[in-house]
């Protein structure tokens, strides 16, 4: 966004900041009520800022950290999901169903109970009913208040600090920066590899994380790609790409990661993006064939993501002369990895909340 621009959205900016002021006061101020569970462990995971800033593999993270010991469950508001209310999602569910990201936390983690509900008061209620877990991962719900969490983890990219932004719409906040205090843990997520001890401590200190508040650095981590119609089938990256020419194929909030990873091992690179949980029609799987066959390398292949394949796989007969694979991403720390784990199983086998600190 140029400055110019900037400047013009800055008084509606001003605006959605008071909103959400007078929102948030009324929360603190306990005038709006907010509902605390005792007898199950909540986790929040969410940012400050509108767009992807890795709910989805820091909530994978901690299903399976958790998932060795205890019954988890997961919810969310399943976005761009055409039905409402609770819904359990299966694996065998449709995408339109549940949201692409429920679907695919549910595929990749079978055993745990995931849900989804717009309303998360509600949500977590059901989910108590039609299961005994010990603890329910609330994914992109911090500012959601309506539920007052037992453990609450803000995120924040690297490259993107909240610190750094503005309110809606001048800016990406969806609140005023200091709903950070909110936060048991922020994670600074995507931190790149070349990433130094003194590049970690300016991030610290652009933070300013408080005494009750821990930091930590995640950085994403890539698997070997699957085929998307058999998961038996893989592939080695540094293998297989030298000499294949690639499509990838994104429908995420920040391609940049893959599309840097992908272009470092293969020959060549053709990017097809479209937005964030883009539902594909036959006209865009016409427009990925088109760019596929345009590619002169007998050699190639598509890429997708995990998110893209779960709407994709319907298309199957399309994609039955098409190498297409699915590349797994997931999340891991730069340092303090077994401080963090031991922190989040802490909380959940203490079986009790503690909320006065807010006060």
């Amino acid at each position: 966004m140029n400055d110019l621009l900037r400047i013009l959205l800055w008084p509606f900016s001003l605006v959605y900041g008071g909103v959400t002021w007078l929102r948030n006061t009324l929360y603190d101020t306990k005038i709006f009520k907010q509902t605390t569970f005792d007898n199950v462990k909540t986790i929040c995971v969410g940012n400050l800022i509108a767009g992807g800033t890795g709910k989805t593999p820091h909530t994978e993270y901690l299903l399976k950290l958790l998932e060795k010991e205890f019954n988890v469950g997961t919810l969310s508001r399943g976005y761009k999901r055409k039905t409402s209310g609770f819904f359990v999602v299966e694996t065998n569910t449709m995408p339109d169903q549940c949201g692409d990201e429920p679907l695919q936390i549910k595929q990749k983690y079978t055993s745990a109970f995931v849900a989804v509900d717009e309303n998360r008061v509600k949500g977590v209620k059901k989910i108590m009913l039609q299961k005994s877990v010990d603890a329910i991962i609330l994914d992109d719900a911090f500012q959601h208040r309506k539920i007052k969490c037992g453990l609450n983890i803000l995120l924040t990219e690297y490259d993107n600090l909240f610190c750094n932004d503005e309110l809606l719409p001048a800016g990406r906040l969806r609140e005023s920066k200091k709903g950070y205090l909110r936060a048991d843990i922020v994670i600074v997520t995507k931190t790149p590899e070349y990433a130094t001890p003194i590049d970690l401590r300016g991030v610290m200190k652009e933070v300013n994380i408080r005494p009750y508040q821990n930091l930590y650095f995640s950085y994403l981590k890539y698997g070997h790609p699957y085929n998307m119609f058999d998961k038996k089938e893989t592939i080695n990256i540094p293998l297989h790409l030298f000499n294949c020419n690639v499509l990838l194929v994104t429908g995420i909030a920040n391609p940049k990661p893959m599309l840097t990873y992908v272009k470092e091992y293969a020959k060549g690179v053709v990017h097809k993006a479209f937005a964030d949980h883009h539902h594909f029609t036959a006209d865009d799987i016409t427009q990925i064939k088109q760019a596929y066959n345009q590619i002169e390398n007998e050699n190639k292949m598509i890429i997708t993501t995990e998110k893209d394949a779960t709407r994709l796989i319907s298309f199957s007969d399309e994609f039955k002369d098409v190498s297409i694979f699915v590349l797994p991403i997931e999340i891991d720390f730069k340092n303090k990895t077994e401080e963090f784990n031991e922190q989040v199983s802490k909380y959940v086998r203490a079986n009790k909340i503690h909320h006065s600190k807010y006060s």
